[in-house]
């Protein structure tokens, strides 16, 4: 759960939807009667949610992993598996927000829980043993904490099946991946703790750019020129996070980064943000 403001996408398509609907009260009695056949986007939507359950399904198996890791005492190790099980959940976002109780178990930050006049003591997830990894340097006292984030994200996948994806959830969720990037990922507030802010940053954008990629042929019979401009932004954004790859499959600790690289990736995100909230035609 982030505390911020998002961009509704919902929205920019509904907006979207009134687009060319005339409001001159001549128009004749055919044209009031003419009908719009609107793109059936079923196979789309059934792609999309077994996208997501495929990498809640990552998710679960990660956070066994990670949960074995803390219950062991074996502080590097887990480290070592935090971000990357992180990024199957932030990759499906759009779903996996869906349950507002279960978000904030695994997700939220310290600063999430006190915005929401709670204590400490009801904090719990992923953020909580990433304090005790890297503040603490331990895993003592946080083994209850890794038992119910497994419990948490058992519950979550479980759920998901219940999930009805719809267009509008995909293109608001695509949207919201990039807000959250653009408000959080590019501040380093996110993993304020362990600085691996650009493996959820990568996530959030292969999650974005997910849901394009599943619109894309029906996108192209719309606008075949927002296909073009969407592929390029997307690649330049990826080009730019590319430069921060360990060489170990992961990616440097957001602290390396400069200020002109902060701002760099912030001004490609920005330049994608406004492309990708058009994706609203493709319903139309």
């Amino acid at each position: 759960m982030k505390n911020i403001t998002r961009i509704t996408a919902s929205l920019i398509l509904a907006a979207s939807l009134l687009v060319g609907c005339s409001s001159n009260e001549t128009s004749n009695t055919d044209e009031s009667k003419s009908t719009t056949t609107k793109a059936d986007l079923t196979k789309q939507q059934q792609e999309y949610k077994d996208f997501a359950l495929e990498q809640l399904d990552q998710f679960v198996i990660s956070t066994e992993e990670f949960v074995k890791a803390v219950q062991a005492g074996d502080v590097e190790k887990a480290k070592e598996l935090y971000a990357p099980a992180r990024m199957f959940f932030e990759r499906s976002e759009p779903v996996a927000e869906s349950f507002g109780d279960l978000d904030p178990r695994i997700d939220a930050r310290l600063a999430d829980v006190k915005d929401e006049g709670k204590g400490e003591d009801e904090w719990s997830g992923y953020h909580k043993i990433e304090y005790g990894l890297w503040v603490e340097n331990t895993t003592k006292g946080y083994e209850e904490v890794a038992t119910q984030l497994l419990n948490d994200t058992k519950e979550l996948r479980a759920k998901v099946e219940t999930v009805e994806v719809t267009p509008d959830l995909m293109i608001t969720g695509a949207v919201d991946l990039l807000n959250e990037v653009s408000t959080s990922k590019i501040t380093g507030e996110e993993e304020i703790y362990s600085h691996t802010d650009l493996y959820d940053f990568k996530a959030n954008i292969e999650g974005a750019e997910k849901i394009f990629e599943i619109f894309k042929s029906e996108l192209k019979k719309k606008d075949a020129d927002l296909v073009k401009t969407l592929d390029a932004k997307f690649k330049a954004v990826n080009d730019l996070l590319a430069k921060y790859e360990d060489g170990k499959g992961g990616y440097v600790s957001f602290e390396q980064l400069t200020k002109e690289d902060t701002k760099a990736l912030s001004e490609a995100v920005d330049q994608l943000g406004e492309p990708l909230s058009q994706m609203a035609i493709v319903v139309e």
